[in-house]
Order: structure tokens, then C-alpha cells, then sequence
């Protein structure tokens, strides 16, 4: 935002100028982190995902909520492109207190831009996408507004603040690492929505997005990265005869990297959500969209590979190496019937032995860390106070499953899954080439 209470003189806007110019110059080199464990979470408690030994985790940012338009007095000024702009103080502080003690704990951080509808008008104005579907049933998550001059400045100034203040290598406030723009895209209506888009329209908006974070990001931090996000429908769309809501994840990502190029490629990387077939059974190993061909309706724990396999292809290289992908939104829920918890640690732990063996694959981030009762899935680590949306109350089977993953106690924890999956050994959930 402008500040129009004060006017720059030539002298104080030139130098402005330059000193974002010199910060765009040099960003932070370091090199990327390599974690020695793949084992992540989407974190409610940080005591507990430490306590588990993480190495990634998977954090919601609704971006335009910590805007502040009114530049109160308490709130954080940040200068960009020779404009003021500020943000609000509680609630990037509270961002903070996520971030940094996991951050500081080595936990490689993975950021998940969102952009809520929400109740202040001149926010959503400016942040959401001009042909959101107001008052529709989907899950008031726009996509981002880069069609309007306004909007696209106020999200470079709202990137580049983020990324100056969690790129520091000294880490005052944490550091981040990835960011993941929006969600779920391919089923844009209820995860991304900008009203009615067939998959030209989709990619031509959310490359722009996808550059734009790009471009901000690893001005303040070279090596991070920045992350397209997929669901798990990939030669077949969620609603496929609605064209307009949703597309198949590959044509979605063919078309992004074609016009990625046509404009100047960058290092965009995937995001992916590989839940089982129907979310409300754990047990992947049974699905039957999971094929081991390209043509596979769905990506699932079941036929992963298909994935780091097209992105091998030469025409999705990016200097000659594929992209990353990190598994950034993914669980089991548990079934209500004897066995449930059985079923849900032996899905975990299945998973798990595919995904440690696969290369390019970087991160396996569970969802969720406590069951959320609005979510209609039980996903947790942890279940629910009777009562509370998400307060926790105690560790299901897959807790201690977990929490073996990655050290030399696996295997015993994993030995009762075995029958469960009906495996003989844990070489028939090896990847395949």
C-alpha cells in the first residue's frame, strides 16, 4: 500500500529504489539443505513434530491476511518498488512462532500459499481472482489476482516480504525454504478457483502466479524453491464432465511446462498429493485407477513412480535434470471398524517404504497431525477431544509407526503391516522402473 499521508522527495524515492535493487542483486547463496530423513508433517504442535524427529514440514499461509491496508501504527512497514506497504503485526508474529523453532531445529520449512476469502472487502478486492465464483459451493480458496495491475503488485510486495524476512541466514524470525502456490490446481473450483477455466486459461493465470513467486522468492534466497500443487487425479479430471472445474494433473503440468518455456523456463518443481483412490480407505495398495502405465487415471502410493518417471521426460527437464517433488499434503484416514487404527499404520508404513526408495521424491508431509472434526476424514496422528474442532486428545497406532520411520527400529515397527498389505516382504513395495 502507497503511504499517501507522507510524500518521498526525489532523493528519498531514489534511494529506496536502490536499496531494493541492491537487495534483489545479492540474494542469500546458500546452498539447499539436504535433509537425511524424508519423514514430514503438516505441524499443529511443535514440541510433539520435534519429538518425532521431522525433517520437513508443511505450513498454511493465508497470505492476504496479513496484509494490512490501513497502515495502523503497530503494524510492519516494508518498502517495495518504492511504495510502502505493511503488515500486520500479530499475525506475522504468529507465523513466526511456527516457523522458527522448526526452522531452527534443522526441519526444512515448506510454505503453502493460500488465499481465503474472508470478510475484509478491500482485501479480497485486491487479492482475489476478478472472476472468483462468489457465493458458490466450493471452499472459498481463490486463486491469486495477477490480472489486474493492483493485485500483482500487491502480491510482489506481500512475496517479497515473506521471503526477505525467512530468508535471512541468520534466522531472527525462521527460515524458509519452499513455497507451494495454492492448492490443488488441477481441481481449481474447490481448491483454486477463478470461476469457470478451461486448462488454457488455468495455466496462463497460474504460470503467471508461479513466475511471480519465483521471481520474488529467489531474489532474497537463490537456491529455494517454488512448487506447483497437484491432486491425485492425473489422466482423468475430478469432475470430468465439467471441463471447467477441473483438468487431469498431467495436462495441467504439459501445458504449464510449454508455456513456462514459450515465456522464459524457470525451476518450478511439484507438489503432489498421492491419496489412496477413495479417501476414506487407507488401503492404496488395493486401487484399481493406479495403473503402472502413463495412461494411469489416478496417482496414488500405489504407482508413484509414474510420476518421477514423466518428469525424467526431456521436454520436463529444467538444465538438464528433473524436477523435485516433495509429497506435501497427503494421509490415511482411519476406517470406524476394528481394525481401523491397524489398517491406517499399516497404510503409513507401506507408504513410507516407497516413497524412502524412490529418488526425487524430497519429502513425505503427512496430513494430518491431529484429526480436524469439520475435515469428514480422520487423518491424525493424534484424535480429537469429543467436543473440539481439533484439540488433541491421543495418539492413534500410526503415532509410533511414525516415529520409527526413519530410524534403525523400522523394521520391527513395520513387521505387522506386512500381513496387513499382504506382502511377504517389503521388496514388493519397492518402486518400480
Amino acid at each position: 500500500m502507497w503511504d499517501g499521508r507522507r510524500r518521498m522527495s526525489r532523493s528519498a524515492l531514489a534511494l529506496a529504489l536502490l536499496a531494493a535493487a541492491t537487495a534483489f542483486a545479492a540474494p542469500n547463496a546458500e546452498p539447499y539443505p539436504q535433509p537425511t530423513s524424508k519423514k514430514g508433517l503438516q505441524v499443529q504442535m511443535v514440541d510433539d513434530a520435534l519429538a518425532l524427529r521431522i525433517q520437513h514440514a508443511g505450513l498454511n499461509c493465508h497470505v492476504a491476511s496479513l496484509v494490512d491496508l490501513e497502515a495502523k501504527p503497530d503494524s510492519l512497514k516494508f518498502t517495495y518498488d518504492g511504495a510502502d506497504y505493511f503488515f500486520r503485526l500479530d499475525r506475522v508474529a504468529a507465523l513466526d512462532a511456527q516457523i522458527k523453532p522448526l526452522s531452527d531445529h534443522g526441519v526444512v520449512v515448506s510454505l503453502i500459499l493460500l488465499n481465503y476469502e474472508n470478510g475484509d472487502d478491500a482485501l479480497n478486492e485486491i487479492f482475489m481472482h476478478p472472476k472468483y465464483a462468489r457465493g458458490e459451493k466450493h471452499n472459498r480458496v481463490s486463486a491469486f489476482n495477477v490480472l489486474t495491475s493492483e493485485g500483482t503488485r500487491h502480491l510482489r510486495a506481500a512475496i517479497a516480504f515473506l521471503a526477505q524476512r525467512y530468508s535471512d541466514q541468520a534466522a531472527p524470525h525462521g527460515r524458509v525454504w519452499n513455497y507451494i502456490v495454492g492448492n490443488e490446481v488441477n481441481s481449481h473450483w474447490w481448491w483454486n478457483n477463478q470461476g469457470p477455466a478451461d486448462v488454457a486459461t488455468l495455466v496462463n493465470d497460474y504460470e503467471r502466479t508461479v513466475r511471480l513467486v519465483h521471481e520474488n522468492v529467489t531474489a532474497h534466497l537463490a537456491n529455494a524453491r517454488v512448487f506447483l500443487s497437484l491432486e491425485h487425479h492425473w489422466n482423468i479430471a475430478y469432475q470430468p464432465g465439467e471441463p471447467q472445474k477441473s483438468c487431469p494433473g498431467r495436462e495441467l503440468v504439459k501445458q504449464f511446462a510449454r508455456v513456462a518455456r514459450e515465456r522464459g523456463d524457470f525451476a518450478w518443481h511439484i507438489a503432489f498429493h498421492p491419496y489412496p483412490e477413495n479417501l476414506g480407505d487407507p488401503r492404496f495398495w488395493n486401487d484399481k485407477t493406479a495403473m503402472p502405465g502413463d495412461d494411469t487415471p489416478r496417482i496414488t502410493f500405489k504407482n508413484l513412480e509414474v510420476l518421477t518417471r514423466f518428469l525424467a521426460r526431456p521436454e520436463m527437464l529444467f538444465a538438464g535434470r528433473p524436477r523435485r517433488v516433495i509429497l506435501s499434503e497427503q494421509g490415511f484416514h482411519c476406517m470406524d471398524q476394528p481394525d481401523g487404527e491397524q489398517l491406517q499404520a499399516a497404510a503409513y508404513a507401506a507408504a513410507w517404504i516407497k516413497v524412502a526408495r524412490l529418488p526425487g521424491i524430497d519429502a513425505f508431509i503427512l496430513h494430518r497431525h491431529v484429526d480436524h472434526a469439520h475435515e469428514g476424514l480422520n487423518l491424525g496422528l493424534w484424535t480429537h477431544k469429543p467436543g473440539t474442532v481439533f484439540v488433541p486428545d491421543r495418539h492413534r497406532a500410526m503415532y509410533e509407526t511414525f516415529r520409527a520411520a526413519d530410524t534403525p527400529d523400522w523394521e520391527k515397527a513395520f513387521a505387522f503391516a506386512l500381513s496387513v498389505v499382504g506382502a511377504k516382504s517389503w521388496e514388493e513395495f519397492a518402486p518400480t522402473r
